[in-house]
């Protein structure tokens, strides 16, 4: 427990520390995001759009932003850099929670077979807690922005997350490592527990300017996870090479964000 736990910790102590120096010339920003997430597992048949659009939970969380154009204590902006007209630096707490079942032609009304059988009724579930931390770059000035020149701000972001996951899986056949229960594939494939894993991050979006002091946010996400056990199933790539990337996700959020002053 202390190994996993301790990777949050330190992400925790990095983003406290850029919290201090953040004092000395950034400012602040808070605010929520809450969106659907598309998963993509080992559930459901690879390229099918009824998977791509079946398994989709929620994901909501705080987001914090370093603002180096800003100085909030003197109510200035700090001198000019292209990099702090141009950057933010983007912390965020975020929780996902999806519901999983398979999709697609294999486990079809016309599919009459007992692996057919087994895979309609296995169904399962994951819980993933993110904590990570993304570079956004704004091509358009971002004290323009700030100052209200024009109402969207476009940006692209790039970063690593820390994953702490708890998946369930079960079967509506019984207890999953009885006799015929689960298809060949996925028996001694299955894990329910927890684990932790690291993922690349890769954002665009768009802020709205709402008023003076906030904005309105929407944030396309590729997530990619550096594990194929977030979702609780791992088949063996050699044999099933169908089922050999790791778990992936696409998030859509809206957000809302307030600038502090201090």
């Amino acid at each position: 427990m202390l190994n996993r736990i301790r990777p949050i910790l330190l992400l925790f102590m990095l983003m406290c520390v850029g919290t201090t120096y953040a004092q000395f010339g950034f400012s602040h920003e808070i605010g929520f995001i809450i969106g659907p997430n598309a998963f993509q597992s080992d559930y459901g048949e690879r390229n099918d759009f009824d998977t791509n659009i079946g398994n989709v939970g929620a994901e909501f969380g705080i987001v914090h932003y370093l603002n180096f154009s800003y100085r909030a204590e003197c109510n200035c902006f700090t001198r000019y850099t292209y990099f702090n007209d141009h950057f933010k630096v983007r912390n965020e707490l975020t929780f996902t929670t999806v519901n999983l079942e398979h999709f697609g032609r294999y486990v079809g009304d016309d599919k009459v077979s007992l692996t057919a059988d087994q895979l309609r009724a296995m169904n399962g579930n994951t819980r993933v807690i993110n904590l990570g931390t993304q570079l956004e770059f704004f091509p358009r000035s971002i004290r323009e922005f700030e100052s209200g020149g024009y109402l969207l701000a476009p940006y692209a972001a790039l970063g690593a997350q820390y994953h702490y996951f708890t998946p369930t899986v079960e079967s509506d056949l019984g207890p999953l490592l009885d006799p015929g229960v689960l298809p060949v594939k996925y028996q001694n494939a299955f894990r329910n527990e927890s684990g932790s894993t690291w993922s690349i991050v890769a954002s665009v979006g768009t802020r709205y300017k709402f008023t003076e002091t906030s904005d309105l946010l929407l944030d396309l996400r590729w997530r990619y996870y550096f594990s194929n056990w977030v979702d609780g199933l791992n088949p063996d790539e050699n044999l099933y090479p169908e089922n050999k990337a790791n778990d992936w996700s696409f998030v859509i959020s809206v957000g809302y964000i307030y600038y502090l002053n201090f």
